[in-house]
Protein backbone atom coordinates (compact mmCIF):
# COMPACT_ATOMS: atom_id res chain seq x y z
CA UNK A 1 0.00 0.00 0.00
CA UNK A 2 2.71 1.88 1.01
CA UNK A 3 4.60 1.41 -2.26
CA UNK A 4 1.78 2.53 -4.55
CA UNK A 5 0.72 5.82 -2.37
CA UNK A 6 5.14 6.35 -3.29
CA UNK A 7 4.47 5.72 -7.03
CA UNK A 8 1.05 7.83 -7.10
CA UNK A 9 3.19 10.69 -5.46
CA UNK A 10 5.83 10.48 -8.03
CA UNK A 11 3.47 10.41 -11.35
CA UNK A 12 1.89 13.13 -9.85
CA UNK A 13 4.98 15.38 -9.38
CA UNK A 14 5.91 15.07 -13.06
CA UNK A 15 3.02 15.53 -14.54
CA UNK A 16 3.18 18.91 -13.10
CA UNK A 17 7.08 19.77 -13.76
CA UNK A 18 5.52 18.31 -17.49
CA UNK A 19 3.04 20.86 -17.23
CA UNK A 20 4.52 23.73 -15.55
CA UNK A 21 7.29 23.08 -18.62
CA UNK A 22 4.69 23.38 -21.42
CA UNK A 23 3.41 26.51 -20.34
CA UNK A 24 6.57 28.07 -20.07
CA UNK A 25 7.34 27.09 -23.42
CA UNK A 26 4.36 28.48 -24.78
CA UNK A 27 5.00 31.93 -22.79
CA UNK A 28 8.59 32.20 -24.44
CA UNK A 29 7.25 31.32 -27.91
CA UNK A 30 4.74 33.66 -28.84
CA UNK A 31 4.96 36.08 -31.02
CA UNK A 32 6.12 39.60 -29.76
CA UNK A 33 3.06 42.39 -30.02
CA UNK A 34 5.78 45.26 -29.81
CA UNK A 35 7.23 45.77 -33.20
CA UNK A 36 10.82 45.90 -33.85
CA UNK A 37 12.10 49.77 -33.97
CA UNK A 38 12.79 51.45 -37.61
CA UNK A 39 13.94 54.93 -38.84
CA UNK A 40 11.95 57.57 -38.55
CA UNK A 41 12.06 61.25 -40.35
CA UNK A 42 10.84 64.44 -38.61
CA UNK A 43 9.36 66.48 -41.70
CA UNK A 44 6.14 67.22 -43.19
CA UNK A 45 6.87 65.22 -45.81
CA UNK A 46 3.72 62.77 -46.03
CA UNK A 47 4.67 60.24 -48.78
CA UNK A 48 8.34 59.66 -48.22
CA UNK A 49 8.08 56.78 -50.00
CA UNK A 50 11.97 55.79 -50.29
CA UNK A 51 12.73 55.84 -46.91
CA UNK A 52 12.37 52.72 -45.12
CA UNK A 53 14.97 50.24 -43.03
CA UNK A 54 14.14 48.53 -39.72
CA UNK A 55 17.22 48.51 -37.31
CA UNK A 56 18.03 47.51 -33.68
CA UNK A 57 17.01 49.59 -30.59
CA UNK A 58 19.79 51.43 -29.69
CA UNK A 59 21.29 52.64 -26.28
CA UNK A 60 20.79 56.24 -25.20
CA UNK A 61 24.24 56.62 -25.78
CA UNK A 62 24.23 55.65 -29.10
CA UNK A 63 21.24 57.54 -30.53
CA UNK A 64 22.57 60.36 -29.07
CA UNK A 65 25.93 59.40 -31.01
CA UNK A 66 23.47 58.86 -33.99
CA UNK A 67 21.17 61.90 -34.03
CA UNK A 68 19.78 62.43 -37.41
CA UNK A 69 21.45 65.24 -39.56
CA UNK A 70 19.82 68.51 -40.06
CA UNK A 71 18.32 70.10 -42.87
CA UNK A 72 17.17 73.68 -42.44
CA UNK A 73 14.06 74.91 -45.06
CA UNK A 74 12.88 77.92 -45.95
CA UNK A 75 10.00 78.41 -48.24
CA UNK A 76 11.45 81.77 -49.40
CA UNK A 77 13.74 81.92 -51.88
CA UNK A 78 15.02 85.34 -51.68
CA UNK A 79 18.82 86.39 -51.69
CA UNK A 80 18.40 87.43 -48.08
CA UNK A 81 17.34 83.37 -46.94
CA UNK A 82 19.42 82.28 -49.15
CA UNK A 83 22.33 83.62 -46.92
CA UNK A 84 19.89 82.69 -43.95
CA UNK A 85 20.04 79.53 -44.42
CA UNK A 86 23.72 79.35 -44.84
CA UNK A 87 24.26 80.84 -41.58
CA UNK A 88 21.70 78.71 -40.21
CA UNK A 89 24.41 75.77 -41.02
CA UNK A 90 27.00 77.54 -38.42
CA UNK A 91 29.78 76.78 -40.74
CA UNK A 92 31.81 79.24 -42.32
CA UNK A 93 33.26 79.04 -45.37
CA UNK A 94 36.92 80.56 -44.91
CA UNK A 95 39.92 80.78 -47.22
CA UNK A 96 39.33 80.55 -51.13
CA UNK A 97 36.26 79.24 -51.35
CA UNK A 98 34.73 78.03 -54.42
CA UNK A 99 30.79 78.36 -54.97
CA UNK A 100 30.01 75.37 -57.62
CA UNK A 101 26.78 75.51 -59.68
CA UNK A 102 25.19 74.35 -62.76
CA UNK A 103 25.71 77.24 -65.28
CA UNK A 104 23.52 75.94 -67.30
CA UNK A 105 22.56 75.37 -70.98
CA UNK A 106 20.62 78.00 -72.80
CA UNK A 107 17.39 78.54 -72.20
CA UNK A 108 17.54 76.25 -69.35
CA UNK A 109 16.07 76.78 -65.76
CA UNK A 110 19.67 77.33 -63.97
CA UNK A 111 19.64 79.50 -60.43
CA UNK A 112 19.66 83.29 -61.17
CA UNK A 113 22.86 85.17 -60.94
CA UNK A 114 20.56 88.02 -58.81
CA UNK A 115 19.55 85.00 -56.71
CA UNK A 116 22.73 83.78 -55.75
CA UNK A 117 24.48 87.07 -55.84
CA UNK A 118 24.82 88.20 -52.15
CA UNK A 119 25.91 84.72 -50.79
CA UNK A 120 28.86 84.37 -53.41
CA UNK A 121 29.82 88.02 -52.83
CA UNK A 122 29.55 87.47 -48.75
CA UNK A 123 31.76 84.57 -48.78
CA UNK A 124 34.38 86.02 -51.28
CA UNK A 125 33.70 83.29 -53.66
CA UNK A 126 34.73 82.15 -57.15
CA UNK A 127 31.86 80.40 -58.67
CA UNK A 128 33.30 77.32 -60.14
CA UNK A 129 32.60 74.77 -62.81
CA UNK A 130 34.09 72.08 -65.55
CA UNK A 131 33.19 71.11 -68.74
CA UNK A 132 31.08 68.74 -69.98
CA UNK A 133 31.43 65.68 -71.85
CA UNK A 134 28.54 65.61 -74.36
CA UNK A 135 29.17 68.98 -76.93
CA UNK A 136 26.95 71.73 -75.92
CA UNK A 137 27.78 74.89 -75.10
CA UNK A 138 30.22 74.21 -71.98
CA UNK A 139 31.95 71.94 -74.14
CA UNK A 140 35.10 73.88 -74.00
CA UNK A 141 36.39 76.58 -71.75
CA UNK A 142 36.02 79.43 -73.95
CA UNK A 143 32.45 78.58 -75.33
CA UNK A 144 31.60 77.88 -70.97
CA UNK A 145 33.13 80.63 -69.91
CA UNK A 146 31.06 82.80 -72.07
CA UNK A 147 27.40 81.22 -71.44
CA UNK A 148 29.27 81.73 -67.74
CA UNK A 149 28.79 85.69 -68.80
CA UNK A 150 25.63 85.46 -70.73
CA UNK A 151 24.02 84.08 -67.38
CA UNK A 152 25.38 86.98 -65.12
CA UNK A 153 27.82 84.57 -63.64
CA UNK A 154 31.03 87.05 -64.22
CA UNK A 155 29.12 89.86 -63.60
CA UNK A 156 28.91 88.85 -59.48
CA UNK A 157 32.12 87.06 -59.35
CA UNK A 158 35.14 85.25 -61.17
CA UNK A 159 34.38 82.41 -62.72
CA UNK A 160 36.65 78.75 -62.86
CA UNK A 161 36.28 76.07 -65.33
CA UNK A 162 38.84 73.99 -62.84
CA UNK A 163 39.64 71.24 -65.75
CA UNK A 164 40.49 73.88 -67.89
CA UNK A 165 43.64 72.61 -67.75
CA UNK A 166 43.21 69.22 -67.24
CA UNK A 167 41.99 66.71 -64.41
CA UNK A 168 43.42 65.73 -60.86
CA UNK A 169 42.19 62.35 -58.68
CA UNK A 170 40.79 61.88 -55.73
CA UNK A 171 41.08 58.58 -54.45
CA UNK A 172 37.22 56.52 -53.43
CA UNK A 173 37.40 54.80 -50.54
CA UNK A 174 34.47 51.80 -49.86
CA UNK A 175 33.44 52.02 -53.77
CA UNK A 176 32.47 49.03 -55.54
CA UNK A 177 32.13 51.02 -59.22
CA UNK A 178 35.63 53.34 -58.89
CA UNK A 179 38.58 53.24 -57.57
CA UNK A 180 39.35 56.96 -58.53
CA UNK A 181 37.40 59.75 -59.39
CA UNK A 182 38.75 62.54 -61.76
CA UNK A 183 37.97 66.37 -61.05
CA UNK A 184 38.95 69.11 -62.41
CA UNK A 185 42.71 70.34 -61.84
CA UNK A 186 42.10 74.13 -60.75
CA UNK A 187 39.87 71.91 -57.85
CA UNK A 188 43.12 71.74 -55.25
CA UNK A 189 43.05 75.51 -55.12
CA UNK A 190 39.89 75.95 -53.06
CA UNK A 191 39.99 75.47 -49.39
CA UNK A 192 36.44 75.46 -48.91
CA UNK A 193 33.89 74.32 -51.07
CA UNK A 194 30.04 75.45 -51.16
CA UNK A 195 27.98 73.06 -53.20
CA UNK A 196 24.97 75.15 -54.41
CA UNK A 197 22.64 73.61 -56.41
CA UNK A 198 19.06 74.04 -58.55
CA UNK A 199 16.99 70.46 -57.70
CA UNK A 200 14.94 69.36 -60.60
CA UNK A 201 14.67 66.79 -62.63
CA UNK A 202 17.35 64.08 -64.90
CA UNK A 203 17.60 62.57 -67.83
CA UNK A 204 19.77 60.04 -66.43
CA UNK A 205 19.83 60.19 -63.00
CA UNK A 206 15.97 60.84 -62.33
CA UNK A 207 16.33 64.26 -60.27
CA UNK A 208 20.07 66.54 -59.55
CA UNK A 209 21.02 67.81 -56.70
CA UNK A 210 23.86 67.81 -53.96
CA UNK A 211 25.13 64.52 -55.02
CA UNK A 212 24.50 65.18 -58.85
CA UNK A 213 26.20 68.55 -58.74
CA UNK A 214 29.51 67.24 -56.32
CA UNK A 215 29.94 64.44 -59.07
CA UNK A 216 29.49 64.46 -62.31
CA UNK A 217 29.68 68.58 -61.50
CA UNK A 218 33.16 68.68 -59.89
CA UNK A 219 34.23 65.97 -62.46
CA UNK A 220 36.25 66.75 -65.44
CA UNK A 221 35.44 65.80 -68.85
CA UNK A 222 37.56 62.47 -68.87
CA UNK A 223 36.21 61.82 -64.82
CA UNK A 224 32.39 62.57 -66.12
CA UNK A 225 33.18 59.48 -68.63
CA UNK A 226 34.49 57.51 -65.60
CA UNK A 227 31.65 58.20 -63.74
CA UNK A 228 29.03 57.66 -66.63
CA UNK A 229 30.80 54.44 -67.45
CA UNK A 230 30.96 53.44 -64.00
CA UNK A 231 34.15 53.05 -64.02
CA UNK A 232 35.00 51.08 -67.25
CA UNK A 233 36.49 54.20 -69.41
CA UNK A 234 37.46 57.76 -69.31
CA UNK A 235 36.91 58.81 -72.75
CA UNK A 236 33.65 57.21 -73.55
CA UNK A 237 31.42 59.50 -74.48
CA UNK A 238 28.11 57.03 -74.94
CA UNK A 239 26.36 57.95 -71.80
CA UNK A 240 23.67 56.02 -72.04
CA UNK A 241 25.47 52.28 -72.06
CA UNK A 242 25.77 51.45 -68.76
CA UNK A 243 23.39 49.79 -66.61
CA UNK A 244 21.58 52.42 -64.79
CA UNK A 245 22.08 51.36 -60.84
CA UNK A 246 25.86 51.24 -61.99
CA UNK A 247 26.23 54.65 -63.08
CA UNK A 248 23.95 55.50 -60.20
CA UNK A 249 26.47 53.98 -57.84
CA UNK A 250 29.24 55.68 -59.15
CA UNK A 251 27.92 58.88 -58.77
CA UNK A 252 27.38 58.38 -55.37
CA UNK A 253 31.04 57.24 -55.16
CA UNK A 254 32.43 59.86 -56.86
CA UNK A 255 30.51 62.59 -54.80
CA UNK A 256 31.76 60.81 -51.42
CA UNK A 257 35.11 60.81 -52.71
CA UNK A 258 34.94 64.76 -53.14
CA UNK A 259 33.35 65.39 -49.30
CA UNK A 260 36.07 62.60 -47.96
CA UNK A 261 38.88 65.01 -48.97
CA UNK A 262 36.94 68.07 -48.22
CA UNK A 263 36.14 67.06 -44.42
CA UNK A 264 34.38 70.02 -42.35
CA UNK A 265 34.95 72.45 -45.58
CA UNK A 266 32.05 71.79 -47.52
CA UNK A 267 28.58 72.47 -47.22
CA UNK A 268 25.20 71.87 -49.11
CA UNK A 269 22.71 73.87 -50.20
CA UNK A 270 19.45 72.95 -52.50
CA UNK A 271 17.26 75.65 -54.20
CA UNK A 272 14.09 73.79 -55.33
CA UNK A 273 12.24 76.36 -57.91
CA UNK A 274 11.89 76.01 -61.66
CA UNK A 275 11.12 72.36 -61.04
CA UNK A 276 11.32 71.06 -64.48
CA UNK A 277 11.63 67.07 -65.38
CA UNK A 278 14.97 67.97 -66.94
CA UNK A 279 18.15 69.38 -65.78
CA UNK A 280 19.47 73.02 -66.90
CA UNK A 281 22.11 70.78 -68.66
CA UNK A 282 19.43 70.64 -71.45
CA UNK A 283 19.07 73.46 -73.72
CA UNK A 284 15.83 74.38 -73.81
CA UNK A 285 13.98 70.90 -71.70
CA UNK A 286 10.71 70.80 -70.38
CA UNK A 287 8.21 73.42 -68.70
CA UNK A 288 8.87 73.30 -64.60
CA UNK A 289 5.08 71.41 -63.49
CA UNK A 290 5.52 72.20 -59.89
CA UNK A 291 5.20 75.31 -57.75
CA UNK A 292 8.31 76.10 -55.96
CA UNK A 293 8.85 74.83 -53.19
CA UNK A 294 12.17 76.34 -50.94
CA UNK A 295 15.40 76.34 -50.24
CA UNK A 296 16.88 73.67 -47.80
CA UNK A 297 20.57 73.35 -46.89
CA UNK A 298 22.71 70.38 -44.80
CA UNK A 299 26.08 69.37 -43.53
CA UNK A 300 24.98 65.72 -44.97
CA UNK A 301 24.02 65.98 -49.13
CA UNK A 302 22.42 62.50 -48.59
CA UNK A 303 19.94 63.64 -45.89
CA UNK A 304 19.80 66.77 -48.53
CA UNK A 305 18.41 65.14 -51.26
CA UNK A 306 16.66 62.81 -49.13
CA UNK A 307 14.58 65.79 -48.03
CA UNK A 308 13.99 66.80 -51.25
CA UNK A 309 13.14 64.37 -52.79
CA UNK A 310 10.05 63.39 -50.28
CA UNK A 311 9.32 67.05 -50.26
CA UNK A 312 8.25 66.60 -54.22
CA UNK A 313 6.47 63.02 -53.43
CA UNK A 314 4.56 65.42 -50.71
CA UNK A 315 3.31 68.36 -53.23
CA UNK A 316 0.29 68.15 -54.91
CA UNK A 317 1.87 68.89 -58.23
CA UNK A 318 4.47 66.41 -58.04
CA UNK A 319 3.34 63.76 -60.63
CA UNK A 320 5.91 64.64 -63.55
CA UNK A 321 9.00 64.65 -61.40
CA UNK A 322 8.18 61.57 -59.56
CA UNK A 323 7.70 59.49 -62.56
CA UNK A 324 10.62 60.96 -63.86
CA UNK A 325 12.77 59.65 -60.90
CA UNK A 326 10.58 56.48 -60.14
CA UNK A 327 11.42 55.72 -63.85
CA UNK A 328 14.89 55.93 -63.22
CA UNK A 329 15.15 54.02 -60.19
CA UNK A 330 16.75 57.60 -58.87
CA UNK A 331 16.66 56.84 -55.15
CA UNK A 332 19.43 54.00 -55.73
CA UNK A 333 21.96 56.69 -55.56
CA UNK A 334 20.89 57.66 -52.32
CA UNK A 335 20.36 54.25 -51.04
CA UNK A 336 23.95 53.34 -51.97
CA UNK A 337 25.37 56.65 -50.74
CA UNK A 338 23.88 55.46 -47.96
CA UNK A 339 25.47 52.20 -47.89
CA UNK A 340 28.85 53.48 -47.76
CA UNK A 341 28.92 55.17 -45.01
CA UNK A 342 28.08 58.65 -47.28
CA UNK A 343 25.55 59.88 -45.63
CA UNK A 344 22.34 59.12 -43.96
CA UNK A 345 18.97 58.90 -45.66
CA UNK A 346 17.17 59.92 -41.89
CA UNK A 347 16.98 63.57 -41.40
CA UNK A 348 15.42 66.24 -39.13
CA UNK A 349 13.46 69.15 -40.91
CA UNK A 350 14.30 72.18 -39.59
CA UNK A 351 11.89 75.15 -41.34
CA UNK A 352 13.76 78.65 -40.48
CA UNK A 353 10.45 80.24 -41.06
CA UNK A 354 9.26 79.49 -37.81
CA UNK A 355 11.87 80.33 -35.18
Amino acid sequence: MKWKKKCLALISAALLVFSLTACNSEVQNEPSSVPPASSSVTSDAEESQPISSEQPEASSESSMENKAPAVYMTTDISPESLIQIYEALNREATGNVAVKISTGEPGSHYLDANLIKDLVQEVDGTIVECNTAYGGSRASTAYHLQLAADHGYTAIADVDIMDADGSVSLPVAGGTRLTENLVGESYEDYDFFIILSHFKGHRMGGFGGAIKNMSIGIASSSGKCLIHSAGASTTDRMLSTTPQDDFLEAMAEAAKSVADDKGENILYINVMNHLSVDCDCIAYGAEPSMEDIGILASLDPVALDQACVDLVYAAPDGADLIERMESRHAIHALEHAEAIGFGSREYELVRIDEQ
